[in-house]
C-alpha cells in the first residue's frame, strides 16, 4: 500500500513494535538467492500452514482485513472492512461495509456486499484446497467489483471499459509483452497485488505445473509467473512499498492461519530471487508527422509516425483544443462527437509502461464538413468497450467516442459468428444512444439469432421513430443498411428487439451524417452574392457581392464530402480564389454567407 509522508513516518514507528517475526522463522535462507531461495521459501511457508477452511474466511477477515487493524492506524481508522477495491486512499470512501456487514450474495452494483476475492482466480486450480481457503491472497472486496474483475490477470490499464468507484479499471492491456485484457488495482495497493502474487507462486511452486495460467501463472516453479506478468508486478513491488497495514495484516493472517507472506517480512528477498527490475526513467521521442484527414461533419480522423522508446511505448495520448480526449495503442485514430463546420487542433503525447511521457507532436488543424456533407461514416460502434464478458442478462452501459450506450436486458459474452469480436446482445431490451450530433443520413449494422427462436427483425428508431428494420436469423453475418433516413440535427439512435425471448447479437454499427443543407446551392442571387465563370478556367473563381471583405472563412469540398480547402479571410484584399491546379470536375464552395456548386473543366 502506497504511504503518504504520514503514514511512512507511522510505519518506522510502528514496524519494530509489530514486526512479530518467530524467532528463526526464516533459519536456513541467508546464503540463498534465486530458485533456491524461493525453495526454502516454500518450505518454511508450508510448514505451520492450517487450512481453517473457505467458509471460515469472513471470520479471519475479523481481525485480517479491518481499517485500523491492531492498533494500527488504518486510512479512515474506523474498523471498517478494509475493501482495496472500494477504499480511496486520497479522500472519502464512495462507501464502506462495517464488519460483518453484508456478506454477497447477490449484488447488482457497487456497495451492495463484499465477498471474498482470490487474488489468484481459484479457477486456476480447480478451487481445490488448501489455495481455496488461503487468507494470503484471498481479500474481502466489493461484490461488484471483484465480479468485473473475474478471472483476468493484472496490469496497466490503458483504455478502460469500466472504472470502479475508487479509480480501479478493467481493459486492454498496456503492460509490455501482454495486449488481452487486465484489472487495474489503484496505486495505493498494487504493492500489495504484487506481494500477494508472489506469495502465491512461492508457496504453491511445487503445483503449478498443473494449474492453469490464467494468462498470469507460469507453468514451472522457477519463476512461477509469465514474464509480462512479472515484470509488471515486480515494478509494482519497487513503487509501492510495504506499509504497517500490511505488516499487521500479515501478522494477524500467521495467527489465524500458522504461516507468513515471506515478501513483506523482507521485501528484499523480492530482488534476491527474481532480480532487480528496471527502473525506466527515459521517456519517448516525441510523435512526429501529426495529420488530419477524412474529415465528416462530427469527425476527423488522425494519423502519426510512432514515438520511439528505450523498453517500449505502450500508448498514446490524444489532446483536442488542448483537453485530453483519449488514449490509443496506435498510431491512427478517428476523433468523434465534433461539432459542423468547425476547425479543430490535435496534438499527441507518447507514453511508456513506467508513465514517461513524451512531449508534445506538432499541432494538427482539422474542420469538420457543415451537417449534411456526404463523406462516408460519419460514426461507428464495434463494441470492444462493452463491459467485460458475462452470461447474465442486465443493463449493460459503457463509453465509445464520447458517445454513451446502453442496452438493456443484455449480456456480453457472445459474438457473430464466432469471430472473436465482442458483440451485444439484447434478449427484450433494446441498444441507445446518448445524444449525437450531425444527423443521419443512413445506417449500417450486422445482426444474429442466437441460441432458440425464430428468425425476425429489429426495429431501428431514430428520436423515437421507426425509421427501418434490420433482419436477422441464425446463420446471417452480413451487414445490412437502412438508407434513405434523412434525419438532421442532433439524434438518439435505438435498435430494439421486439420479438419476446429472441436473442439477438449486435455487432458493427455505423451511420453517416445527414443535414438538411446537403450539397443544395443556397439561394446565391437573393444573398448578392455570384461566382464566374462557371464552369472555371484557368484556376481563377472570382466572387462578386457586398460586404465581401466581412466573409471570414470560405471553403471548397468535392461531391464526396471530402474538404479540399481552408481560406481564412479570402476576399480581405481580393474577390478571387486560386484554385491552384484543381482537377476538373464538381465541387461546393461555402462561406459564411452563402454556399453554391461550381465545376472546374
Amino acid at each position: 500500500m502506497k504511504r503518504t509522508l504520514f503514514s511512512l513516518l507511522m510505519s518506522f514507528a510502528f514496524i519494530s513494535a509489530f514486526a512479530q517475526i518467530p524467532t528463526g522463522y526464516y533459519d536456513g535462507t541467508a546464503s540463498l538467492s534465486g530458485a533456491a531461495l524461493k525453495t526454502k521459501l516454500k518450505q518454511i511457508i508450508t510448514n505451520g500452514h492450517v487450512d481453517n477452511g473457505y467458509s471460515a474466511l469472513y471470520s479471519g477477515y475479523a481481525t485480517t482485513d479491518r481499517d485500523n487493524i491492531a492498533g494500527i492506524p488504518g486510512l479512515e481508522n474506523d474498523n471498517t472492512v478494509l475493501d482495496m477495491y472500494s477504499e480511496n486512499p486520497n479522500g472519502t470512501d464512495p462507501y464502506s461495509y462495517s464488519y460483518p456487514g453484508v456478506q454477497c450474495g447477490n449484488y447488482n452494483s457497487e456497495g451492495d456486499c463484499y465477498n471474498r476475492e482470490h487474488i489468484v482466480p481459484q479457477s486456476l486450480f480447480n478451487s481445490n484446497a488448501p489455495m481455496v481457503s488461503d487468507i494470503h491472497f484471498i481479500r474481502p472486496t466489493d461484490g461488484k467489483v471483484n465480479g468485473m474483475r473475474s478471472n483476468f490477470p493484472f496490469g496497466k490499464v490503458g483504455s478502460a471499459s469500466f472504472t470502479s468507484q475508487n479509480g480501479s479499471k478493467l481493459g486492454a492491456s498496456v503492460s509490455p509483452g501482454y495486449s488481452g485484457t487486465v484489472f487495474e488495482p489503484v496505486d495505493a495497493f498494487k504493492g500489495d497485488i504484487a506481494r500477494m502474487v508472489l506469495y502465491f507462486v512461492t508457496r504453491y511452486e511445487s503445483q503449478l505445473s498443473g494449474f492453469g495460467t490464467g494468462n498470469m501463472l507460469g507453468g514451472s516453479a522457477f519463476p512461477g509467473l509469465q514474464t509480462w506478468e512479472l515484470n509488471q508486478l515486480l515494478a509494482w513491488h519497487a513503487a509501492d512499498p510495504v506499509s504497517a497495514t500490511e505488516i499487521a495484516r500479515n501478522n494477524a493472517s500467521y495467527v489465524y492461519q500458522g504461516n507468513r507472506n515471506p515478501y513483506i517480512d523482507h521485501p528484499e528477498y523480492v530482488n534476491q530471487i527474481w532480480g532487480t527490475p528496471t527502473v525506466d526513467t527515459q521517456a519517448p521521442t516525441a510523435p512526429t508527422n501529426l495529420a488530419t484527414s477524412n474529415p465528416t461533419s462530427n469527425t476527423i480522423s488522425l494519423s502519426w509516425t510512432a514515438s520511439t522508446d528505450n523498453i517500449g511505448v505502450v500508448a498514446y495520448d490524444i489532446y483536442k483544443d488542448g483537453a485530453f480526449y483519449t488514449t490509443v495503442t496506435g498510431t491512427t485514430a478517428t476523433v468523434s462527437g465534433l461539432n459542423p463546420s468547425t476547425t479543430y487542433n490535435f496534438y499527441v503525447i507518447a507514453k511508456d509502461a513506467a508513465g514517461n511521457a513524451s512531449t508534445a507532436s506538432n499541432t494538427a488543424s482539422g474542420t469538420t464538413l457543415a451537417g449534411g456533407q456526404p463523406g462516408g461514416s460519419c460514426g461507428t460502434e464495434d463494441f470492444s468497450n462493452i463491459p467485460a464478458a458475462a452470461s447474465s442478462y442486465t443493463t449493460q452501459t459503457w463509453t465509445s467516442n464520447n458517445i454513451t450506450w446502453t442496452a438493456t436486458d443484455a449480456r456480453t459474452d457472445q459474438n457473430i459468428n464466432g469471430t472473436g469480436n465482442k458483440a451485444i446482445t439484447i434478449r427484450n431490451g433494446n441498444l441507445t444512444s446518448s445524444s449525437i450530433s450531425g444527423g443521419i443520413e443512413s445506417l449500417t449494422v450486422k445482426a444474429q439469432l442466437k441460441f432458440s427462436g425464430s428468425a425476425g427483425s429489429l426495429n431501428v428508431l431514430i428520436n423515437g421513430t421507426v425509421v427501418g428494420t434490420i433482419p436477422y436469423t441464425s446463420s446471417s453475418t452480413a451487414a445490412v443498411t437502412i438508407n434513405n433516413i434523412n434525419i438532421s440535427g442532433n439524434i438518439v439512435i435505438s435498435i430494439v428487439n421486439p420479438v419476446t425471448d429472441n436473442r439477438i447479437a449486435i455487432d458493427d454499427l455505423s451511420w453517416t451524417c445527414y443535414s438538411t443543407l446537403g450539397t443544395a446551392e443556397t439561394s446565391g442571387n437573393k444573398a448578392g452574392f455570384m461566382i464566374y465563370p462557371n464552369p472555371v478556367k484557368n484556376n481563377e473563381l472570382f466572387v462578386k457581392g457586398e460586404n465581401l471583405n466581412k466573409i471570414t472563412k470560405a471553403q471548397i469540398y468535392d461531391f464526396s464530402g471530402k474538404l479540399i480547402e481552408t481560406i481564412e479571410n479570402p476576399f480581405k484584399t481580393t474577390n478571387k480564389i486560386n484554385l491552384k491546379g484543381l482537377s476538373k470536375g464538381n465541387y461546393i464552395l461555402k462561406t459564411d454567407s452563402f454556399s453554391t456548386k461550381f465545376i472546374v473543366e
